[in-house]
């Protein structure tokens, strides 16, 4: 099993900035990727930004340039780093661990971008 836990939303203003993170435990040897998802309200989860184990990194277009995804492996840590926030980013940001058997996620994080 893998546990996954979210940490570091909040509230901050439009152009301000957040940094994610996501702690990782238990059986992590088969975690192929890392990745951040985000789910506003009445709308679908979706793929902002993930990382694989050998470091290569993928963004959904409307967080290219803003968000940063980055890995700490002594940590067992995943970060989001977040700049230049708009309203739009506000969301429920979940952590999500994937190998080839399985799919684990965390509770989620609340980021709420204000205008």
């Amino acid at each position: 099993q893998v546990q996954l836990v979210e940490s570091g939303g909040g509230l901050v203003q439009a152009g301000g900035s957040l940094r994610l993170s996501c702690t990782i435990s238990g059986s992590t040897f088969n975690i192929d990727t890392i990745g951040w998802y985000r789910q506003a309200p009445g709308k679908q989860r979706e793929l902002v930004a993930s990382i694989s184990s050998g470091g290569s990194t993928g963004y959904q277009d409307s967080v290219k340039g803003r968000f940063t995804i980055s890995r700490d492996n002594a940590k067992n840590t995943v970060y989001l780093q977040m700049n230049s926030l708009k309203p739009e980013d506000t969301a429920v940001y979940y952590c999500n661990a994937r190998s080839v058997a399985d799919n684990y996620w965390g509770q989620g994080t609340q980021v709420t971008v204000s205008s």
